[in-house]
């Protein structure tokens, strides 16, 4: 039954673990969440925020109550009885993010039985009702009660010393969080720490020396003397099976010599304790824990004397200790407060604003573009470009026509595709039409090709023919038509700038398709041509060709 208890225990306990291991936790807190922050904090919160302090101020941080209840063992001269029951509860701080306090009491039974028998026994009050072999005035040994003359073997009682210790403690300790500071993670689901702490230690121990009739185990304890640490299972059983569980007779004490709470001992105590917390929640957590105490008394099992030298035993040279494995649940109390600081990674606003800057104070960054053409230096494919000519947005020189000369070098921004190649000026040999190869004799005009065509004028930037520019068109169309054998090239005189050499040659195209889809002009009688600076950039002139 008791082995099915545990298992049950260990199932729900790796059970807990399996939820706190999905639990979902936000790890660190908001720094600019002034509700965290102290009134005695805030001037150095308001420093941080103002970029003159580098930083923030520590928030609240919640409390800690715990309870626990584990496996409460007396570590001493008699052999402990596993597992005997403790319980306790906690209050703990943190002070910093790796160091806190705890305010801890425990409460705790634990019980021990020898399965070997002792002989030596004269010294300890707690088994007067046995006869012991002790040394006489004489130096010779004999039975404690006298009868049987010098070393009468036969009459000497075997005892099996056992106890029952109740103990009450309270401590203050000091705890080291060993993890939470992490460098290559944002948070844990578990904490490991260990701690050290005093207090004091009230404890009463008592013996089952006597059956419930108040007579002496001696028949039973006689039975079985000269055991084996083989045969150590039947004996514990035997004994058990056949003793009473009263713990009648009070163990031996320091009696007034020592210091008491009530009737208890008092002791001064000291703590060492190391444990694993598993985070369930923001609010709620599951700690294993082994808490080991050292009190500066023998008697926390009731006995302390060896069984060597016989008939004048001596005292064991080890203080007893007990100690406390424990599981627990803690909770964490407060509101406007952060987790208890052991749970927090220091580290995490500082990777977060190395890593996406949100208050950080950055310099206005530098971004040199040597070469003046509006394309910083970094992203610039062509750094010596001279200055004022213009770029692409890589800050490559521009060739508006493709000929291979760069607009601040070509003379002729907008070359034909049929007269090129060009030279190292970026000018064209445009080869002469068809229809000036064989011109005869004119139709209807005598044989000469019209010279007198009208100029088109536009206003501003605008690229849309008006009804007077029309007009003119269809006086040179009709011109074109009286002279079917006749070419013609439209020029624009734009600026150096893109934006007017964009704006010519708009005009100059629309010119020809006028020309051709209104007046029903063929296209390949008709060329343009734009050339920088050589006349008014608002006037278009039609020439013979």
């Amino acid at each position: 039954m008791v082995s099915k208890k545990y298992k049950l225990l260990l199932t729900g306990f790796f059970m807990v673990l399996a939820v706190g291991a999905f639990a979902q936790s936000q790890s660190g807190y908001d720094v600019y969440d002034s509700s965290v922050i102290s009134s005695k904090s805030m001037p150095q919160q308001n420093e941080f925020w103002n970029n003159s302090y580098n930083f923030p101020a520590k928030p609240r941080n919640m409390w800690e109550l715990g309870i626990s209840g584990g496996a409460f063992n007396v570590i001493g001269d008699v052999n402990t009885k596993f597992p005997t029951l403790g319980f306790a509860a906690h209050l703990r701080k943190a002070f910093g993010y790796v160091f806190s306090m705890r305010l801890q009491y425990l409460n705790g039974t634990a019980k021990g039985l020898n399965w070997n028998g002792s002989e030596n026994f004269a010294k300890n009050p707690a088994w007067d009702d046995y006869a012991s072999v002790q040394r006489n005035n004489a130096g010779d040994l004999e039975n404690r009660f006298g009868f049987g003359g010098p070393l009468a073997a036969t009459n000497n009682d075997i005892v099996y010393y056992n106890y029952k210790n109740k103990t009450q403690d309270l401590s203050l300790q000091g705890i080291i969080t060993l993890n939470n500071i992490r460098f290559h993670k944002q948070k844990s689901s578990y904490v490991v720490y260990v701690g050290a702490g005093v207090g004091a230690t009230a404890y009463e121990v008592m013996v089952n020396a006597l059956d419930a009739n108040g007579n002496s185990y001696r028949p039973l304890f006689s039975a079985i003397q000269g055991g084996s640490y083989e045969n150590r299972k039947d004996i514990l059983n035997q004994l058990k099976d056949n003793m009473d569980d009263t713990y009648e007779t009070p163990a031996q004490n320091q009696g007034d010599r020592r210091p008491k709470l009530g009737d208890n001992t008092l002791r001064f105590s000291t703590t060492a304790l190391a444990g694993v917390a598993f985070k369930l929640g923001k609010r709620i957590n599951l700690a294993l824990e082994n808490r080991h105490t050292f009190v500066k008394d023998d008697l926390l099992d009731g006995q302390q004397w060896t069984e060597h030298a016989r008939g004048d035993a001596s005292l064991t040279g080890n203080w007893d200790s007990y100690n406390y494995l424990s599981l627990g649940l803690n909770f964490n109390l407060g509101s406007k407060a952060v987790e208890p600081l052991w749970w927090l990674n220091p580290l995490d606003y500082a990777y977060s604003e190395l890593n996406n800057p949100k208050h950080m104070k950055l310099p206005k960054p530098v971004l040199d573009d040597t070469d003046g053409d509006g394309v910083i230096d970094q992203l610039d494919r062509e750094p010596n470009t001279p200055a004022g000519a213009p770029v692409d947005t890589h800050g490559v020189s521009l060739d508006t026509d493709g000929d291979g000369v760069a607009d601040y070098k070509d003379k002729q921004l907008i070359t034909p595709t049929e007269c090129q190649p060009v030279d190292a000026d970026g000018v064209g040999k445009c080869p002469e039409p068809e229809c000036c190869k064989n011109i005869g004799t004119g139709v209807g005009g005598g044989g000469n090709c019209p010279s007198d065509y009208p100029s088109v004028t536009f206003s501003g930037n605008s690229t849309s023919l008006s009804s007077d520019a029309k007009a003119m068109l269809a006086t040179a169309a009709s011109k074109l038509k009286a002279n079917p054998n006749c070419t013609i090239t439209v020029n624009g005189y734009p600026e150096a700038s893109k934006a007017s050499q964009n704006v010519a040659q708009r005009r100059l195209d629309n010119i020809r398709t006028y020309l051709v889809e209104s007046q029903g002009i063929s296209t390949d009688r008709i060329s343009t041509n734009a050339e920088v600076g050589g006349g008014d950039k608002n006037t278009i002139d039609i020439k013979a060709n």
